[in-house]
This record gives structure tokens, C-alpha cells and sequence, in this order.
């Protein structure tokens, strides 16, 4: 899926991360590089589409060097994808951003949760939500209980995203105003995991992070709904006007605090 990791990368750029780059199975880079010039793509190696047991030696080299590691957008779901996952999120210090597949690779053992190595944020759907703690039946008001206790007992921060989006670290929780139901379309949580990456780059908290990224992802959708209709509203436009919704914000040239 390309068009999820361009959209993450876009959404990292305009959230303000100076240097981004993208690692993507080689048979999609030259898609990849092709929608965003100014980031970098790294191409690793693949089988069938998806990442490849090989593609952690160059993997590690890359991710090395980087300050924030964001993970899931358009990565498949093969066996390699899932110990790669595992992999990044038990071993690498630096503070992560987990969405979509790279949700369904924790879900294949939920106590990987416990042994992060770093801060992790994790950013879930309710569907997303109910597979990562083995529940198909949770209700949305279950889940929002579910996601304090999950966050607390595996010192993360849970974003559950839905209406009114609920932010949590176990000890702080927060329930987030902005936005409309234009925004449920595809590559809307891509950009939002980009764009979360970016503000833990410029030296956010991860609470914090993940509190004023999910602020800004629905007042971007809201300022891009109210010049497109929210029928028309897809998700490139959130990374369109995120500029504008830093400015609205009063997030402009300084570190967001």
C-alpha cells in the first residue's frame, strides 16, 4: 500500500519533522518516491510485496540514525512483517509510532506490549482496538475503559481513534474535540501517525504528542471540510491544511508545547 506510507511521510514533513525518510519493500520505492519529493526512500527487501526476513539488516542501519521510528502504514501482513515489528518495538530506544499493520503484528502476541524498549504510542481504531486485546465484541464504551487499563499496565500511550478520540497514558486521559465525519477515509490514521511522529521529533512528550497531534489532524479536517464539504474530503487534504491549522493553533515556529 504506497499511498499510505506517502501520505505518513507527507504528514511528517508538514508537521514539522526537518529530515524524513521512508522505508518501503523495493518493488514500491520508485511509487513511494514519486509522491513527495522532499523525503528520502530507502527501498528493503521483499517477497510477495511484503517485507522480507532480509530486510532487518538494512532496516537497522537506517532506523540507527533516526530520532522517531513510525510504524504500520501500508506494511502487509506477512510472517516477515510481524518479526520485524516485534523487532523495532522490543529493541530500538527511540520513541515509535504504531498504526495499522504494525498493530495486527502485536496482536499476533498482545504481551509484546509489556517489553518496548523505548516510549510507544499506539494509535487504533475500535476493529484495531478489539484485535490487540482479544475482545471482537467490545463496545466502544468498553473499549475506552479497556484502553486506560492497557496503556497503564504497558507504559504506553493509547490513542483510540473514533469520535471524540481518546488519548491516554494510563494516568492522564483526554478526549479530543476536533474533527468530523468527513474524515473517516482512507489514509486519514496514516496521516495522523505521520504527523504524531513529527511533533515526538521536535521534542514532545508522548502524551503530549499524541494529545496535540490528534487536536490538530481533526482541526486541519475541520478547516478542510469547511472550504471542500466533508463528502468530498480525503485524506490528503488533512496534510494540505495542517499548515493552516498549526497557524489557527497558534503552533508556529517554536517547539509545540
Amino acid at each position: 500500500m504506497s499511498g499510505a506510507v506517502g501520505l505518513a511521510g507527507r504528514a511528517a514533513l508538514r508537521g514539522g519533522a526537518g529530515l524524513v525518510t521512508v522505508a518501503t519493500p523495493d518493488v514500491c520505492a520508485d511509487v513511494v518516491a514519486s509522491l513527495e519529493p522532499c523525503y528520502m526512500t530507502i527501498p528493503l527487501p521483499s517477497q510477495d510485496g511484503c517485507l522480507s526476513a532480509d530486510a532487518r539488516q538494512v532496516l537497522s542501519a537506517a532506523v540507527s540514525r533516526a530520532t522517531v521510528i513510525a510504524c504500520g502504514p501500508g506494511l502487509g501482513r506477512r510472517e516477515g512483517v510481524v518479526d520485524t515489528v516485534r523487532w523495532l518495538y522490543e529493541s530500538q530506544a527511540q520513541p515509535m509510532v504504531l498504526d495499522a499493520d504494525a498493530l495486527h503484528a502485536l496482536a499476533v502476541d498482545a504481551s509484546i506490549l509489556s517489553g518496548a524498549a523505548g516510549s510507544r504510542i499506539v494509535t487504533p481504531h475500535l476493529g484495531e482496538f478489539r484485535r490487540l486485546v482479544g475482545d471482537a465484541n467490545l463496545s466502544l464504551e468498553e473499549a475506552r475503559e479497556k484502553a486506560v487499563d492497557v496503556a497503564r499496565d504497558n507504559g504506553i500511550v493509547v490513542l483510540l481513534k473514533g469520535h471524540q478520540t481518546l488519548v491516554t497514558d494510563g494516568q492522564v486521559t483526554l478526549h479530543n474535540e476536533t474533527g468530523n465525519p468527513g474524515m473517516a477515509t482512507g489514509g486519514s490514521g496514516d496521516v495522523l501517525t505521520g504527523l504524531i511522529a513529527a511533533l515526538l521529533a521536535q521534542g514532545m512528550q508522548p502524551l503530549h504528542a499524541a494529545q496535540l497531534g490528534a487536536h490538530l489532524h481533526g482541526l486541519a479536517g475541520d478547516l478542510a471540510a469547511a472550504d471542500l464539504g466533508e463528502v468530498s474530503l480525503i485524506a490528503a487534504d488533512l496534510i494540505e491544511y495542517l499548515p493552516k491549522a498549526f497557524i489557527t493553533r497558534g503552533v508556529w515556529g517554536d517547539t509545540p508545547q
